[in-house]
């Protein structure tokens, strides 16, 4: 292995293969459990009694060790990808439903009358008035999320090679090759960076009318003041 990025050949794969796995292994669950988080986060909105209990359920879940999932879900799921997506897609929750209940909840109620008034049923309000309105404490958690997921993934080595690039870390202690253990530490906190820096874009793209552009209107706001 002279080269940087050889990798003994029992992980069958390239680094740059690893890292696409990665990458999936750990954002296919972030997804999913954004789209399972939305309609109970709005079940919450509308049913206050009905948001500790599910807190508290999400949080005891996230509590719960990720080798003790696995165990699990080895029965019935075996030494897969899917294995390692499922516990991630469920701690994921523990992040979407606060951030969804609270975006959705700082919501004016003068614009919720305003969208009733101009015909909305509940759901067509809630896609098309209340998240976007609460997109920059949803995206928020998608961060969290996110950044949580990569870091999640590299556990799943201890069951069948399933870790992407923590592979590399288990591979590094086999064979005693430090380079092995630092493109997996190092790869994985980029990675880790990267997907940060892209749902900032995401949340700059989506909501224009955030802090950015004020503050490129403050100063001439104030100039105008002083002028006065």
């Amino acid at each position: 292995m002279n080269g940087l990025f050889d990798l003994p050949s029992d992980l069958q794969n390239s680094y740059w293969g690893l890292i696409a796995l990665h990458l999936r292994e750990a954002m296919i669950p972030v997804l999913a459990g954004l789209l399972v988080a939305l309609p109970i986060a709005q079940l919450c909105v509308r049913l206050r009694w009905l948001y500790p209990p599910v807190l508290w359920v999400t949080t005891v879940l996230y509590a719960i060790p990720s080798l003790a999932f696995f165990v699990v879900l080895i029965d019935y799921t075996g030494l897969s990808e899917t294995t390692v997506m499922i516990p991630l897609a469920v701690y994921s929750l523990v992040v979407f439903v606060p951030a969804i209940v609270d975006g959705v909840r700082s919501v004016p109620r003068e614009t919720l009358d305003a969208a009733t008034a101009m015909g909305f049923g509940p759901v067509r309000r809630y896609v098309q008035v209340q998240l976007p309105i609460a997109a920059p404490a949803i995206i928020a958690g998608l961060r969290v999320a996110s950044v949580s997921s990569i870091s999640l993934v590299s556990v799943g080595m201890l069951i069948g090679n399933q870790g992407a690039l923590g592979n590399l870390l288990n591979s590094g202690m086999i064979y005693n090759q430090p380079r092995l253990i630092w493109l997996s530490v190092v790869g994985t906190a980029v990675l880790a960076i990267v997907v940060d820096a892209v749902l900032i874009g995401l949340r700059i793209l989506v909501t224009p009318w955030m802090p950015r552009g004020t503050r490129k209107n403050a100063r001439p706001i104030a100039l105008k003041d002083a002028a006065r």
